[in-house]
């Protein structure tokens, strides 16, 4: 079985703008189209995603790309209750907090993020990693 995966902006935008960590991104992401992890985002990382590649490459581009991700990975989204737990939450960053709960809520396996600052408050039942530790300690 797959495990089920949340990818953090900072792990699309690094694919997908070739930034310092494409590599390892795109390593992720190879894992993801060849089935070896199901892949999950919210509104809010295809929005955010999306704004920074639009900048880049205009939005034709940028919804071109989105849509061939969002081929291999699904949107989720959350609820009143999901969000109010996120803002009641200890992460201080509001975006943070509400891709995390809303990971939470879905039951996924695991966060994968470079926010140094997220993984730190990361709980138990949904660990926050890496791409690079997810990747040596998760892949086939």
């Amino acid at each position: 079985m797959a495990f089920k995966i949340f990818l953090d902006a900072n792990i699309l935008l690094d694919f997908t703008l070739k930034r310092e960590k494409f590599e390892v991104s795109k390593q992720l992401i190879q894992g993801i189209i060849e089935g070896e992890f199901q892949a999950f985002v919210t509104p809010s990382v295809v929005h955010i995603t999306g704004y920074w590649l639009s900048k880049a490459y205009g939005n034709d581009k940028a919804k071109k790309i989105l849509l061939e991700l969002l081929t291999d990975i699904q949107v989720i989204d959350c609820n009143h209750t999901v969000t109010i737990n996120a803002l009641n939450s200890a992460m201080t960053d509001i975006e943070d907090s509400l891709q995390y709960y809303t990971a939470l809520h879905h039951k996924l396996d695991f966060f994968i993020t470079h926010d140094k600052h997220l993984k730190q408050l990361a709980i138990p039942s949904l660990p926050a990693y890496s791409a690079e530790e997810f990747l040596k300690h998760f892949s086939e």
